[in-house]
């Protein structure tokens, strides 16, 4: 097949995409497939004709992941043509003489579903869920909203918007947690223990989106759910050595101690996979995607949001429990290819 993977961008998950692009592209290869790598934002500025007889490899100049989330400014200082367009030069063309399009963006204009609807307008095939589930899961006030309404465990909150932080007069929760609305990654989320310190995040949290949501904080064990064609994969437990689950803990290597399968009774595992399950339809998921979890000590466990383009860099979550299954990397992005074509069928 022909494949272009799609990565980078200029949300501040931009490096983690490009590791997982980068990721992708190897496995993607070594099945013997054609296959292009692009950053989203900045495009192919050369000839982009007949780009898939090209012999280069098209990871050479893609980074890894710092401690913090990446200077967008920098970013876009490096951008031939219009700074402000989200689309780099030739990224449509390139994608459009695809089979398919592996998309490996996390965040805004990528994990939003504003790239898949840009597709569906353009028939340009894609893996992952469709534009209208990804605006879903990408908006927590809204995802948190749908899971009380169809019974989803999910902690206490309230969103903020800019102009209405009176609100904040009302929440008297503590610890508790700030979270921008539309954010992934950890970026733009703080714990707070009392009024001075929420005060303190929510100033940070407001310098990345103009709405934040204020939660309570499960004090207990942290676990993901992988749901693949809406079956779940094996429960994955997450303990960051030092802290919380922060953009550091998640993606530099030795932070973390993950455990797969996560050792829960097993009525618990089997409890926590349906939930998974359920979240994936409540959402109007397609294809495959991770759902994040809380546990407090009474074995009470909630969900905290899903995640539509799961990271498939080598800390990732999702690779590890494909492998629990028996599922090593270049599977499970050739089975996600298989499963996204079923949407087009």
């Amino acid at each position: 097949m022909k494949i272009v993977v799609l990565a980078g961008g200029t949300s501040t998950e931009r490096d983690v995409s490009l590791v997982t692009g980068s990721m992708i592209y190897q496995a993607l290869k070594k099945k013997g497939h054609a296959v292009v790598l692009l950053d989203v934002y900045l495009g192919y500025a050369q000839d982009a004709d007949d780009i898939f007889g090209a012999d280069r490899d098209w990871s050479e100049n893609f980074g890894v992941i710092s401690e913090s989330n990446p200077d967008i400014s920098a970013v876009k200082a490096m951008r031939q043509g219009n700074p402000e367009c989200a689309i780099g030069p030739n990224v449509v063309k390139i994608c459009s003489q695809a089979d398919i399009v592996f998309l490996a963006l996390h965040g805004q204009n990528g994990e939003d579903g504003k790239i898949q609807a840009m597709f569906d307008l353009l028939d340009i095939k894609y893996t992952g869920t469709d534009y209208l589930s990804s605006a879903l899961a990408m908006d927590k006030a809204i995802s948190k909203e749908l899971f009380h309404k169809y019974g989803i465990p999910t902690p206490k909150g309230i969103t903020i918007c800019r102009n209405e932080t009176n609100l904040v007069e009302t929440w008297n929760i503590y610890p508790c947690i700030v979270k921008v609305n539309c954010g992934g990654s950890s970026v733009g989320v703080y714990m707070a223990e009392d009024r001075m310190q929420l005060d303190a995040a929510l100033e940070k949290a407001f310098g990345f989106d103009n709405r934040v949501i204020i939660e309570q904080y499960i004090d207990g064990r942290e676990f993901s759910v992988g749901v693949m064609d809406g079956m779940a994969l094996p429960v994955i437990e997450i303990a960051p050595k030092v802290g919380f689950y922060d953009y550091k803990n998640k993606y530099q290597a030795g932070t973390t101690v993950e455990t797969c399968p996560a050792e829960l009774d097993a009525n618990v595992t089997k409890a926590m996979q349906s939930c998974a399950e359920a979240v994936y339809r409540t959402l109007r998921l397609k294809t495959y995607a991770r759902m994040d979890f809380r546990m407090d000590n009474e074995w009470k466990f909630y969900c905290l949001e899903a995640n539509t383009l799961p990271g498939m860099t080598p800390t990732s979550l999702l690779p590890q429990e494909a492998a629990a299954v028996g599922m090593d990397f270049g599977d499970l992005c050739q089975k996600i290819i298989e499963i996204s074509m079923r949407k087009y069928v």
